[in-house]
């Protein structure tokens, strides 16, 4: 007959291997961090674009290339169609346009600010701005406009011409 393995009377266990209690595990696993540190950064990465301040304003178009940028976010002084002047997204009065932009060059390092002005404002009114920030001690003012507008030579960006101008830019014929 076979031999077989029988629990011991005495204490009611079976003979054999003895199995051990499993420890604590004493090292921190990083996958799970480091898969929710990804996920925010992908997060983070499509949510600052949208972050931007602007007030929607029918810019001019223009040659003009870019200017570069800095490390201190500009300021930007928005004039809509409609007439009203915005300091980077608060609405200001023309009377006390030039108290605060004093405020604000007295905070700041850099003297540049970028103006933006409907393409339907009367230059007069932009040019009275242009003397406000000037007044206000900014004397570095930047025009932001589009790009892709008419050059001189009656050409766009992309040689498509413009208002009737010939590509190579001579005068356009009239045969009427």
């Amino acid at each position: 007959m076979g031999a077989s393995v029988q629990p011991n009377a005495a204490n009611g266990r079976r003979r054999g291997r003895r199995r051990s209690r499993a420890r604590p595990m004493s090292e921190i696993n990083v996958t799970p961090f480091v898969d929710v540190m990804l996920v925010l950064l992908i997060i983070f990465m499509v949510a600052a674009p949208l972050l931007t301040v602007g007030v929607p304003v029918e810019l001019p178009k223009t040659a003009a290339g870019a200017l570069p940028g800095e490390e201190e976010e500009p300021l930007t002084v928005t004039m809509t169609a409609t007439g009203e002047i915005q300091i980077q997204t608060t609405v200001v009065h023309p009377e006390e346009l030039v108290v605060r932009l004093r405020a604000i060059a007295a905070e700041r390092r850099s003297d540049q600010v970028f103006l933006r002005a409907d393409g339907a404002i009367a230059y007069e009114a932009v040019m009275q701005v242009m003397g406000a920030l000037n007044a206000g001690g900014f004397s570095s003012v930047g025009l932001v406009t589009d790009q892709g507008g008419p050059r001189f030579d009656g050409t766009s960006l992309d040689g498509a011409v413009v208002d009737g101008a010939a590509v190579d830019g001579s005068a356009p014929s009239s045969d009427q």
